[in-house]
């Protein structure tokens, strides 16, 4: 078998979406995705492939993953493909009484009595996970997201690549934001996803330590300073070495060695492929602005550290577009003029400064997220004051007809 080129930097995009199947009547969690897998395949399976996608199973019963198979050389290209994936699941699932919900928790999903691990292949991964982390959590069982796959080529692409995403990764969540609500009322964090996520492998610090990664500059220096410390420290809880893979790395952003790139994971599910494309979009042409030394040189871009980033990062995960950022230092690495402003404010001068590749696709949800906000505070605008099941209900709904029609929120 032939081993594929290696892909450069900005030369080609993987996107992950993870979807919950939600009861079409009630909207509650519905853990069939094994029966939606063997509908697609005509057998027992964990992966189907289609053409230029894939749909695989999840830690939990109720998810499916849905991936470009081969890295795409423009994101243009994706949201319509990724659409198109979609409607056909729900036709799938509709004999089942199911359809796919979009954003990145369930709004009143209990995963202590709801959640139900993957059974089939692969379970004793899953299984020791529960064992070791306990997934019938929030933080486990109750989020959804878009991972942003970024080629690189060597060491030092890789470390150019690695510098600029810890930069970006702060302020991902005040553009992305889009879970509010968990246990049927506000949580008082706009991206509750990331909230819960940012602790659910604290049990080994090592696996996700701040989410921020620290600076690293080659690959085998990461593997040195981080995946080795996490397998010595993860072993006595795994003996048997079952989770003993990079992908045990949980970080806001994970180099996959296995296919040289790296894995952005810190960007909250949006209400449509087109907007989750969009988001994609500003995120990777401001990655490469810093990748290019648009506003600051790499050197400079090495020596902020991760404190400062973590204290952005608690900030946009707390206030989204309207956390205030107060770091001169920080906000001079991205070009910004002033000494302080809000997250939503950066963002409007970085896709403005870095204009994302294919700019017309991603104007009018760009325009959405930076006039009305994140998709975070369009719910909490829609649902207002009255959080009772058929306020939830109602809006929920209306984000799942969102996702089928391919179209954006509007409150």
């Amino acid at each position: 078998m032939s081993i594929p080129p290696l892909l450069h930097a900005f030369t080609g995009y993987g996107i992950e979406l993870e979807y919950m199947i939600v009861d079409r009547e009630t909207l509650s969690v519905m853990p069939v995705a094994d029966e939606l897998l063997r509908r697609a395949a005509g057998a027992r399976v964990a992966e189907v492939k289609r053409g230029r996608f894939c749909w695989s199973n999840e830690l939990v019963l109720h998810l499916v993953e849905l991936k470009n198979a081969i890295p795409d050389p423009a994101l243009e290209s994706l949201p319509a493909a990724f659409q198109a994936e979609v409607r056909y699941i729900n036709r799938l699932l509709e004999p089942l009484g199911a359809r796919l919900m979009p954003v990145a928790t369930h709004p009143w999903m209990d995963p202590r009595t709801e959640t139900r691990l993957w059974p089939h292949d692969n379970a004793l991964i899953y299984q020791t996970y529960d064992r070791i982390f306990g997934c019938k959590a929030h933080g486990w069982a109750n989020l959804q997201s878009m991972h942003l796959n970024l080629p690189f080529a060597d060491d030092a692409e890789f470390a150019r690549l690695h510098a600029a995403i810890r930069l970006v990764l702060p302020i991902i969540p005040a553009l992305a934001a889009s879970s509010p609500i968990a246990g049927g009322r506000p949580t008082g964090f706009m991206d509750f996803r990331m909230e819960t996520y940012r602790t659910n492998q604290a049990k080994i610090w090592s696996t996700i330590a701040r989410v921020i990664p620290d600076m690293v500059t080659s690959r085998a220096e990461y593997q040195a300073t981080i995946l080795a410390p996490m397998y010595r420290d993860i072993a006595p809880f795994d003996p048997e070495g079952i989770l003993q893979h990079e992908w045990l790395n949980v970080r806001g952003a994970i180099p996959r060695f296995d296919r040289n790139a790296i894995e952005i994971r810190v960007i909250d599910l949006q209400e449509c492929p087109q907007a989750d494309l969009a988001i994609a979009a500003a995120v990777t042409a401001v990655v490469r602005a810093i990748y290019d030394d648009k506003w600051s040189s790499f050197s400079m871009q090495q020596a902020i550290g991760t404190d400062a980033l973590v204290e952005i990062l608690h900030a946009c995960i707390r206030d989204a577009e309207q956390a205030v950022i107060g770091d001169a230092g920080y906000l001079r690495l991205l070009g910004f003029p002033g000494r302080q402003c809000q997250a939503g404010e950066l963002w409007r001068h970085l896709i403005a400064a870095a204009s994302p590749d294919g700019s017309a696709h991603w104007i009018e949800p760009l325009r959405m997220v930076l006039e009305r906000g994140p998709l975070a505070r369009r719910i909490l605008r829609a649902v207002g004051s009255d959080c009772s099941k058929t306020r939830l209900d109602a809006v929920y709904r209306e984000l799942c007809d969102c996702l089928e029609a391919g179209r954006m929120f509007v409150c």
